[in-house]
């Protein structure tokens, strides 16, 4: 089984080339960043190989474990959270009047891919620290800023999100988890399940974030209250008191993640009730805990696109070192390593391919995301954040839908032998599974981005980012380099498609919304294949440009040739998308639900 090393030249290489890190340290507050990026890259690789990666395939076997309301974590998990935390990883983004460093959220990008690739079981515990943080400064009070955002920085505590019930998946706004005022408090009571690291060994207190509803809230999301509610309470001087009201009641036995514990929790198992603060006003919730919900979306589409590169990385090991089989296309009789085979080259070239347009399309995003929030012109701050909105359900469902691919192709370079767990390539197929069903599936995903960000604004953001993406592609085709010139071409003949169909789209939803809704994934994976050309295609524009003034590097012959594969090999499904949008949407609801399973019902007989 392989060890993780993360692809530092290709991280530093999007950073700097594609999001443009000098750029980003401009912005207030980020004057350090550029200078500090590599050392951070540097730290952060050594400490996913060295602390992280050695427990990944231990805690996938062994899991977690519950007993009478707690939970242990796997061995080493504990020593490995320790860790992790006094070297300051979970404020990495975070203002430093709370104890964070401060640095672009355009760091996160790498650094979470890193965790994530290395141990995807553990990453997801700190990752939820930071989505509290960032929901707590900016709806929580000034009271409760100080005493719960220091602790969640420093490590000593952590953070979830409680959002879904038995009855209440993704739709929130059938959440009964109730509130009921009681002084300065209120007690909550009801059930939150599927709640990532709810309850562990690795802090002594965790700050959970609860969906419910107060007694006179009106019905739907609108009547949805959040409110922060300690696994221990905190006394006024910022010591722990009692345990709260709130008790797990037992860990989910999945298919992956193993080293996460999946908890079910229930609020007021005593009686009383667990007390809880109102974050905010009453019955903004749900727009509260959208904040770290989009935080999380992110981290889950860069989460995905770890896991396949590790998937990629077992397999590129093991095709340069297996011997199978004769080439075909040679007169030489003897047996060759499988990465000399055509089909497992190609298979090999898919995967790579992908993973960088996953990884430009993710960090280029992240960059928006700082100046969304930094930037001091107003114009160029919405400007961003709508592009933002635009990107994530692409980057969280395009990129988790594809690393699906990315991992069961890697693992199909293995052939039999990827079917063994010893392997470690079986685990990477069971762990990015999930990514295509928490923090929102990818109907849920391709819904939002037609119904709200398509339709909403009669697309007006689609089309300014195409706008954007044809005034590239125009540029690639004035190349002086023939194959960039020859990506430009390309590029710019699927941006229309893209633009004819969001077009087709808009004008049918006039007409039949569900037939819109109909093709949303199709129409989302489009957008996902065409913008993830857009920044690798930028990346082989720039590697020519290198190659051009001078500089001698097989890093950038490489961009080049693996976004010429990409243009061939993955950006051509967009006429494949294009096709089953406009010419198949009508077909999806025409079948009667009973007619669903009519080979099963009574035989005709002669």
């Amino acid at each position: 089984m392989s060890t993780y090393h993360a692809p530092l030249r290709d991280m530093q290489f999007v950073l700097r080339e594609l999001a443009d890190i000098e750029e980003i340290a401009k912005l207030p507050g980020y004057g350090e960043a550029a200078d500090v990026a590599d050392a951070i890259l540097e730290e952060a690789s050594t400490f996913a190989t060295e602390v992280l990666d050695p427990l990944n395939r231990t805690a996938d076997k062994e899991g977690c474990s519950w007993r009478d309301g707690e939970v242990t974590t796997p061995r080493g998990f504990k020593d490995a959270y320790a860790q992790f935390a006094k070297a300051g990883w979970i404020g990495l983004p975070v203002p430093d009047e709370y104890g964070g460093q401060g640095l672009p959220q355009l760091l996160l990008g790498p650094t979470l891919e890193m965790w994530n690739a290395a141990n995807v079981g553990f990453a997801n515990g700190p990752l939820l620290n930071q989505g509290a943080i960032e929901a707590i400064e900016l709806c929580g009070s000034d009271e409760q800023k100080k005493r719960y955002i220091p602790k969640l920085v420093s490590g000593e505590w952590t953070g979830t999100m409680c959002l879904t019930e038995p009855q209440a998946g993704s739709d929130l706004a059938a959440v009964k988890t109730k509130a009921v005022p009681e002084g300065d408090h209120y007690r909550i009571t009801g059930q939150k399940i599927f709640i990532t690291f709810g309850e562990h060994d690795l802090a002594p207190n965790i700050i959970h974030l609860v969906l419910a509803r107060l007694p006179d809230a009106p019905e739907g999301t609108k009547g949805i209250s959040m409110f922060i509610v300690p696994k221990v309470l905190v006394n006024s001087d910022g010591s722990l008191g009692e345990h709260n009201d709130v008790k797990c009641v037992g860990i989910e036995h999945k298919m992956g993640i193993n080293g996460n514990p999946t908890c079910t929790l229930n609020y007021g198992e005593s009686g009383k009730g667990a007390v809880g603060y109102l974050v905010g006003e009453p019955n903004r919730g749900l727009e509260y805990m959208f904040i770290m919900m989009n935080a999380a979306r992110f981290s889950v589409g860069v989460q995905a696109l770890a896991i396949a590169d590790r998937a990629y990385q077992s397999a590129l090991e093991y095709a340069k070192e297996r011997v199978q089989s004769r080439d075909a296309a040679s007169r030489n009789p003897q047996a060759v390593r499988i990465i000399e085979h055509p089909d497992v080259r190609r298979m090999l070239m898919t995967c790579k391919a992908q993973i960088e347009a996953m990884r430009a399309l993710s960090y280029v995003t992240a960059a928006s995301l700082d100046y969304a929030h930094k930037h001091p012109e107003e114009s160029e701050r919405k400007k961003h954040k709508a592009f933002v909105e635009l990107m994530i359900p692409v980057v969280k469902a395009w990129c988790t839908e594809t690393s699906q691919e990315v991992c069961s192709t890697a693992l199909q370079v293995f052939g039999g032998m990827g079917y063994i767990e010893e392997t470690g390539i079986a685990q990477q197929y069971r762990d990015v599974r999930i990514t295509t069903i928490y923090e929102g599936t990818t109907g849920i995903q391709a819904l939002d981005l037609v119904g709200r960000k398509l339709i909403r604004d009669m697309g007006a953001t689609a089309t300014a980012v195409v706008k954007q993406m044809k005034k590239f592609a125009k540029e690639l085709e004035s190349s002086e380099d023939s194959d960039v010139k020859a990506l430009g071409a390309t590029l710019d003949r699927h941006i229309d498609v893209l633009a004819d169909v969001s077009q087709w789209i808009g004008m049918s939803a006039m007409g039949d919304l569900r037939k819109a809704f109909a093709c949303s994934v199709p129409y989302l994976k489009l957008w996902g294949v065409t913008a993830g050309a857009w920044q690798l295609f930028r990346g082989a524009d720039r590697a020519a440009k290198k190659l051009a003034g001078g500089e001698s590097d097989d890093f950038y012959r490489a961009k080049i040739t693996t976004a010429k594969f990409y243009a061939s090999h993955v950006l051509t499904q967009a006429a494949w998308y294009a096709q089953q949008i406009k010419e198949g949407s009508g077909d999806v609801m025409t079948l009667p639900e009973a007619q669903f399973d009519l080979d099963r019902k009574t035989a005709v007989t002669a």
